[in-house]
């Protein structure tokens, strides 16, 4: 699995990373979590508010801090 953390290392955007490793801990999964800062790289998502969550190349919000039991329930699915 993949994960990219789209932002530019703001508050909220530090909070997603947090809540996606402690969601990925709780459900004993393995991926690679990738923080993405380039506005550049960030703009090949279409993606138009920060944080955005992207896995396995397709994005899963944009603008919002999932907390980690909510990442758990979309990790599953």
């Amino acid at each position: 699995m993949n994960i990219k953390i789209l932002g530019a290392g703001c508050p909220k955007c530090r909070q997603l990373e947090k809540n996606v490793r402690a969601a990925l801990e709780n459900l004993n999964i393995e991926a690679d979590v990738e923080k993405v800062t380039d506005i550049n790289d960030i703009m090949k998502y279409e993606v138009m508010m920060t944080p955005a969550l992207v896995i396995n190349g397709a994005v899963k919000s944009t603008g919002r801090v999932y907390s980690s039991k909510e990442l758990e329930k979309i990790l599953q699915t």
